[in-house]
């Protein structure tokens, strides 16, 4: 089974991972799949509209859950950096979570087809 692309410390996607809620049931992963994407979209949005730490705290700490859920741990990894980030570097943060969840969806769609 093909699962693993690094880019740094965490592998981009996982599908091993994935495979042991879904038992490669691949109608269950695309599902899966497509959540993720939604809720990386509205947790983005709501990060880029953040006025403060708890909405951005929150937001970033949702998106987190939803990427280990599925396997996509650099995103994950990113999502604990922006958490951790102050305020005067969301810019950077948010930017830096689009690109990885770019990778996370191009490698899981590149892995599950």
């Amino acid at each position: 089974m093909e699962t693993l692309l690094h880019t740094g410390s965490a592998p981009v996607f996982d599908r091993e991972h994935l495979a042991q809620y879904t038992s490669g049931d691949a109608a269950l992963e695309a599902e899966l799949f497509g959540l993720l994407k939604e809720q990386a979209e509205r947790c983005l949005n709501a990060m880029q509209a953040a006025a403060d730490g708890n909405a951005w705290g929150a937001a970033a700490h949702t998106l987190k859950g939803a990427s280990r859920g599925v396997g996509a741990f650099e995103l994950a990894e990113a999502c604990q950096r922006a958490e951790d980030a102050t305020q005067a570097s969301w810019p950077m943060a948010v930017a830096d979570l689009r690109a990885a969840a770019n990778r996370a969806f191009a490698e899981i769609e590149r892995v599950l087809g």
